[in-house]
């Protein structure tokens, strides 16, 4: 059995058991999706500060995933917080969602528009589809202006929905990226109602998570994912010494 940890980076319990059962939906039956949050952190992710304090939680969940066994992991915030840290301590795939739903836009049309939470966000999409290389692909990254949490309200949806068919009339895409995990459970609707794919990036994740365990591939570590030097930590970072 495949063994993925699906860490959503955020300590909002509600949402990971939403970003839980968008995996399960797609992972197949012989993969076990463990769904967590970190121990300490914010409680949303909606600025570089935030992001930043996240990575720690992060980082603690890969390491005890190290310990138990696990195979893959992904990282269930289109920010991405801690992808690279997150691959040199693990020694399976580290999948981030933004990463892995950008990829999967660029192999079903040639542009696509970002739908994401707020405006203070855009530039941090912006940054990773330049980091990527999808840049060119992306044709426009839109702020519906609901905070991450806001989206667990009814009314959030059909908002994210109607501004996501406004993106893509403006942009002319082939495709819509969900920019933020909380909207994993909103793909069937929003492509009802654009008539293009919606790719929600936990689904793409888990699925390209998954095919690199059947093929035997894992984190390269001759290089900048070999394990980080031995060294101390103090204070809070006290328990991270390697």
């Amino acid at each position: 059995m495949t063994r993925i940890k699906v860490i959503n980076p955020n300590t909002a319990l509600a949402m990971t058991e939403s970003i839980g059962r968008c995996a399960r939906a797609v992972a197949s039956s012989s993969t076990e999706i463990i769904a967590v949050s970190p121990r300490m952190g914010p409680e949303s992710i909606e600025s570089h500060y935030d992001e930043a304090l996240a990575v720690p939680g992060v980082l603690a969940e890969i390491a005890a995933g190290e310990r138990d066994g696990v195979d893959a992991y992904v990282i269930a915030c289109f920010g991405d917080p801690g992808l690279d840290a997150a691959r040199e301590l693990a020694s399976g795939p580290v999948i981030g969602v933004a990463e892995a739903a950008m990829h999967a836009a660029t192999l079903v049309g040639r542009g696509f528009s970002v739908v994401t939470t707020l405006s203070r966000t855009a530039g941090r999409a912006w940054d990773l589809a330049h980091r990527y290389g999808f840049a060119a692909a992306c044709r426009g990254v839109h702020a519906c202006e609901i905070p991450v949490l806001g989206l667990e309200d009814p009314a959030a949806r059909a908002t994210v929905t109607e501004l996501c068919v406004s993106a893509v009339e403006r942009d002319g895409s082939d495709s819509v990226v969900l920019g933020c995990a909380g909207m994993a459970s909103f793909c069937a609707e929003v492509s009802r109602a654009t008539g293009v794919p919606v790719i929600d990036g936990v689904s793409v994740a888990t699925r390209l998570a998954e095919s690199l365990v059947a093929l035997g591939l894992r984190t390269g570590k001759r290089g900048e994912y070999a394990r980080p030097r031995p060294k101390r930590y103090s204070g809070l970072l006290r328990d991270f010494t390697t």
